[in-house]
């Protein structure tokens, strides 16, 4: 037998009641869903449960945007069929678009700190972890980039740091190089002037009188008696003068 037409009054069966929503609310759900997928459009489903619990669905799971749009189109239609509208109920309009669009910030912004959970379903938990799995994925990739940047860098300031080092070690090499040859080339010449001087003062024993090096104190070299035949310069160039008159004694 076929299923009859199901009559569509509020049903007085609270258990029957919420059998109904749960069966007819994931089979919305799930339309909501292959309309999406099969024709590439926005969707976006809302449902509070008769105790007040919130289900929704959204294409990507960004109701914010879908909420955002629909409140610009229904704006503008309402801008067309009203042309005449007051300034003071386009401000009211706006003021109450933003203030649910801020409800809707500040009602992520719990579930992503961990609050206010209770409420949601599990596919809207999955999505909330989904979306947080996916931004702890942004962090760590921004995270290892700068990581690496910085690691990129400081390999390069150490690169730097080495043909510097290599540089300055080169350079007092050099210097001290030089510095050895020039102490070198002051001590031979220190001692080149020292054997100059020294050999300059000397006087050689040959260029000596040999009778001014044995002469008496009180006596004359000039008068000097010379033996006959011999010429005086000769003998006080060869005899001095007190070994010749201790001979003639």
């Amino acid at each position: 037998m076929g299923r009859g037409r199901v009559q569509l009054k509020r049903i007085e069966n609270k258990i029957n009641r919420q059998v109904t929503f749960s069966k007819r609310r994931s089979g919305l759900l799930k339309k909501a869903h292959e309309i999406s997928v099969l024709c590439d459009a926005d969707v976006g489903l809302i449902v509070f449960s008769p105790k007040g619990k919130l289900f929704e669905y959204a294409t990507d799971s960004c109701m914010e945007r879908i909420l955002e749009r629909y409140e610009r189109y229904s704006y503008a239609e309402r801008q067309l069929k009203e042309p005449d509208l007051e300034s003071t109920g386009s401000w009211t309009l706006e003021h109450a678009k933003l203030k649910a669009r801020l409800e809707v910030l500040q009602k992520n912004q719990r579930h992503y700190m961990g609050e206010e959970l209770d409420n949601l379903s599990m596919k809207e938990l999955q999505n909330l972890e989904h979306q947080l799995d996916v931004s702890l994925k942004h962090i760590r990739t921004r995270r290892n980039q700068i990581m690496n940047e910085s690691i990129s860098e400081l390999q390069k300031k150490d690169k730097a740091l080495q043909e510097q080092n290599n540089l300055l070690t080169k350079k007092i090499k050099e210097r001290e190089k030089e510095l050895g040859l020039t102490t070198n080339s002051r001590e031979q010449r220190q001692n080149h002037d020292v054997n100059s001087t020294c050999y300059s003062q000397q006087q050689p024993l040959s260029t000596l009188n040999v009778s001014q090096m044995y002469l008496a104190p009180g006596e004359n070299s000039g008068e000097v008696d010379v033996p006959p035949g011999q010429h005086p310069s000769s003998a006080n160039s060869v005899i001095p003068s007190w070994m010749l008159h201790h001979t003639d004694g």
